[in-house]
């Protein structure tokens, strides 16, 4: 079956060829994807300058510890210190042999932020004898009011 068109030999055909256009956009495209600056995450760690004295604080031989109080401040033994003090304070104990155990109490309502800021310099310092103490004041973390209490 031949299929007939209305068209005249002389008359101009009025489509448009789009290929030509979808092609110089798919190159755009790519262009544009490849120009977009690579994304990156990064954390921002507050690290000791090397030539840093150690505060005048008391290390322990048998063990020291870490907490943060509801205001954010980090004390070890009970005075206040700041994140690159610690990082010195815990690379001075790594020298003790044996190395002291570092024992590490949160504050119940101590921010967030400020606990994993710690931890990472506890981490970057490659403490080995570390602890976690004052679980116990997490035991009824996130329960709901009338919830049966937790099983032994």
């Amino acid at each position: 079956m031949a299929v007939s068109s209305n068209l005249r030999a002389d008359m101009p055909l009025g489509d448009l060829n789009t290929t030509p256009l979808i092609d110089v956009m798919l190159v755009l495209l790519v262009m544009f994807i490849l120009a977009i600056p690579v994304a990156s995450n990064s954390v921002p760690i507050d690290l000791p300058s090397p030539n840093s004295t150690p505060p005048l604080l008391k290390i322990q031989r048998d063990q020291n510890k870490v907490s943060i109080t509801p205001q954010s401040i980090i004390t070890f033994n009970n005075q206040p210190v700041t994140a690159g003090q610690l990082a010195v304070l815990l690379n001075a104990t790594m020298q003790l042999k044996p190395e002291p155990e570092l024992q590490f109490q949160p504050d119940q309502s101590a921010p967030y932020d400020t606990t994993a800021k710690v931890l990472n310099v506890i981490k970057s310092t490659g403490v080995s004898a570390f602890g976690f103490v004052g679980n116990e004041q997490f035991q009824q973390f996130a329960k709901a009011p009338g919830a049966p209490p937790a099983r032994p």
